[in-house]
């Protein structure tokens, strides 16, 4: 029966969103139509545009799919629903502009598009909200209730517990629980039910929704059986995989061609604010190439002038996940300063395995000013067009500097290396390693598109002032 009711929750509220999408289409049509006597052109009639609705529709089932907009939502944080609408729209909106802009359509007000996914989105959200209130008030009441059983004892079983307790609004209430074989009933929070070997009879003879699986991972094999059972009765079946005690990674569920995996991740996962980062990273770096062109092309004619050797200095640096590529840098030193720096490796002013040192007599004049304007890092926005490097990320170490990385320092590099990062706004030179280290941990862990904003912005000043620069 819940089952069957949630099924029909699912198909009401992909309805209601095709509703809410097409209910939208005359509101934006109607409020672009207003604005024509506001500086803004007329539109066709509303039936002109009734393919874009077509379209959009089609759209929609595939982006709600991809963003898993209809998964399971009784546990899901609102948050985390709205994100995903938010999402389906972004990708739908992306794909019509796209193929407008593909197709050349100029018959389509591209302020009427906006505001009809605008009103879609913000009814979408609206209604979410309005679902979520009406159903977690329902629930707090006793109605639309799961009454779920906990497989096992401990602190894998105390957790599950206390996590059902802690949200009344999923409307979860304990049915009891079945003990393994060997364990004893001493401290279950709960009413006792019978044995895993039991568990046929157990559900047969009470009411339960949902059976929560909190075993040890030695018990992986009985855990099977188990779920066999509840398939047979056609009661759901959740294991709490809490076995390895991480502390970073975040874990999910993906289907590896059918075949169920964990996947354990400590880099950001999201494809749509990572194509945003890749999108950002190309529009900068191109824009940076053309725009300073002038620019490139001086600071080339003043290292000719300066100082024999090659314009550009190009060095084996390390990327994401250990991949090795050529950095390109406009040249600071003398043509020979890689064979001086063993005389010089005792005047390090920097701890750990980076070398540092603020009057570097390899430097030359032209390469001292490049160096504390930062202008001597512009030719890797050539990196980042090539996908090396992102704009923002961990700075690239040099493969000998990598040798020398204790294991949690490696982690740094399970992200694409950037031009500019933490680091480079927290005082470069003046950072010792291990803080350095920690900073580009931090950013990866708490990566957003909008804190590489936020850096950027911060990188501005830093450079015009040359702090910590050498």
């Amino acid at each position: 029966m819940l089952k069957h009711n949630a099924r029909i929750v699912d198909v009401g509220l992909r309805a209601f969103d095709l509703l809410v999408l097409a209910v939208a289409f005359p509101l934006g049509y109607e409020v672009r139509d207003q604005l024509t006597g506001a500086g803004f052109g007329g539109l066709y009639p509303i039936a002109h545009y009734w393919p874009l609705l077509a379209l959009t529709f089609l759209l929609w089932l595939a982006a709600s799919t991809v963003s898993r907009v209809y998964d399971a939502y009784r546990t899901r944080p609102v948050r985390v629903e709205l994100w995903r609408l938010a999402r389906a729209m972004v990708i739908v909106a992306l794909s019509i502009t796209a193929l407008g802009f593909v197709l050349k359509e100029h018959d389509v007000s591209r302020l009427f598009v906006a505001l009809y996914f605008a009103i879609a989105l913000g009814l979408l959200l609206a209604n979410r909200v309005v679902v979520r209130l009406v159903a977690h008030s329902a629930r707090r009441r006793g109605r639309n209730t799961r009454r779920y059983l906990v497989v096992g004892s401990g602190p894998a079983a105390e957790a599950v517990l206390e996590h059902m307790a802690g949200h009344p609004e999923w409307g979860f209430q304990l049915a009891g629980f079945v003990l393994d074989d060997d364990a004893g009933p001493a401290g279950v929070p709960g009413p006792v039910l019978g044995r895993l070997s039991e568990l046929g009879a157990v559900l047969t003879s009470h009411v339960v929704d949902e059976v929560f699986f909190a075993l040890g991972r030695h018990r992986m094999d009985s855990v099977a059986q188990a779920i066999g059972i509840c398939e047979e009765l056609g009661v759901g079946a959740k294991v709490y995989a809490d076995f390895f005690q991480q502390r970073i990674a975040r874990v999910e569920v993906e289907d590896l061609d059918g075949a169920p995996m964990l996947s354990f991740t400590t880099v950001p996962g999201d494809p749509l604010a990572l194509l945003a980062k890749r999108a950002f990273d190309v529009a900068v770096s191109g824009a940076a190439v053309a725009l300073l062109s002038p620019l490139l092309l001086a600071v080339s004619l003043a290292i000719v002038v300066d100082s024999p050797g090659p314009v550009l200095f190009r060095q084996r640096r390390v990327g994401r996940n250990g991949r090795e590529f050529w950095l390109y840098k406009f040249r600071s030193m003398r043509a020979d300063a890689e064979a001086h720096l063993a005389r010089l490796r005792d005047q390090n002013e920097a701890d750990g395995p980076v070398f540092k040192m603020r009057n570097d007599p390899r430097i030359t004049r032209v390469g001292r000013f490049l160096r504390k304007t930062s202008i001597d890092e512009l030719p890797q926005f050539w990196n980042v067009l090539r996908g090396d490097m992102s704009v923002v990320g961990p700075r690239p170490p040099i493969p000998s500097e990598v040798r020398e990385y204790h294991r949690w320092q490696r982690r740094r590099l399970s992200m694409r290396p950037g031009i500019t990062c933490i680091w480079q706004i927290s005082g470069r030179s003046d950072v010792k390693f291990d803080r350095w280290m920690e900073l580009d941990l931090q950013y990866i862990d708490n990566w957003s598109f909008w804190d590489d904003l936020k850096i950027v912005f911060k990188t501005i000043p830093v450079v015009l002032i040359g702090k910590g620069a050498r």
